[in-house]
């Protein structure tokens, strides 16, 4: 007589872990897209610094001068150079946030969603912001 058996059930693999999660090759336009919320997420996490050079920036002559020092010898303990590196970071999130939420807007506008316009427009978004981070990043640490 034949005996029926049943199927060996392969087990479920569990949740995705980091390492995993890394082999995968994202196209372009996904690593802008996770990028646009990284430069959000930045900004956000800044906004009490960028509250501070606002404030100190027009609260009057004094605290002016506080504020210029801030990029020329620094904050307390923390050191100029890191004062505008922050400053860099956040000067990219806000460009790289800025061109990436217009690509978005452009793209429900023109209803574009090929594979083809998805990665010109990333390129350009990417492109875009970065070149526009190293001219102000360069105009930052006093190269013109």
């Amino acid at each position: 007589p034949t005996t029926m058996t049943s199927p060996v059930a392969k087990p479920r693999p569990g949740p995705m872990r980091l390492p995993d999660a890394m082999q995968y090759r994202l196209p372009l336009a996904a690593k802008v897209s996770i990028l646009h919320r990284a430069s959000g997420l930045l900004m956000f996490g800044l906004l009490p610094f960028v509250i501070w050079l606002l404030d100190t920036s027009l609260s009057s002559e004094v605290s002016y001068e506080r504020f210029a020092a801030a990029f020329t010898v620094g904050i307390g303990f923390v050191p100029a150079v890191l004062v505008k590196l922050v400053v860099l970071a956040l000067i990219w999130a806000f460009l790289h946030h800025l061109f990436a939420g217009v690509r978005h807007v452009w793209m429900d506008a023109t209803h574009s969603v090929t594979k083809q316009q998805g990665h010109s427009s990333a390129v350009i978004t990417l492109a875009g912001s970065l070149v526009l981070t190293a001219l102000l990043g360069a105009k930052l640490f006093g190269l013109y």
